[in-house]
């Protein structure tokens, strides 16, 4: 058993339960890369995946490698325990990051930023999406800020 750890939130889940359009995000994870699905007829990067791409609708897709840096879009503060379990890890920042070089919409992730003080996260801060890996098949992707 894990001891809390104040301002991270502990994973549920142990397994990403992916499907083959999410897979490789999957994989890449469990070596600490980010990536995302670029559709090959119009170069939107998406994140999750998906069969068909939203914008144009082609169905082909090459895995690219992000650099795993974005900024803050949308933030909150949680400060009472959800969950009894979670008396220990609170307060903590649950935030949706915009990715670096994926045009915005359809690529941005929500995850706990961490080593953090929540009273200071702001709209726009720098960030580097890490991963703390909570079984063989599972990384969960969580943020930490960029000094």
């Amino acid at each position: 058993m894990t001891t809390a750890k104040r301002g991270v939130v502990p994973s549920v889940l142990t397994d990403p339960h992916a499907d083959p359009y999410t897979q490789p995000f999957w994989n890449a994870a469990l070596q600490g890369r980010v990536t995302a699905e670029e559709c090959t007829q119009c170069g939107l990067r998406l994140i999750p995946a998906g069969p068909r791409c939203f914008r144009c609708q082609n169905s082909e897709f090459r895995t690219i490698e992000l650099p795993g840096t974005g900024k803050i879009y949308s933030f909150i503060v949680v400060r009472h325990p959800l969950l009894p379990s979670l008396k220990e890890v609170v307060p903590y920042v649950s935030a949706v990051v915009d990715l670096d070089q994926t045009q915005g919409a359809g690529a941005r992730m929500v995850v706990n930023v961490i080593d953090c003080n929540p009273e200071t996260v702001a709209i726009g801060d720098a960030v580097r999406i890490v991963f703390d890996r909570v079984s063989d098949t599972y990384a969960v992707p969580r943020a930490v800020p960029v000094k």
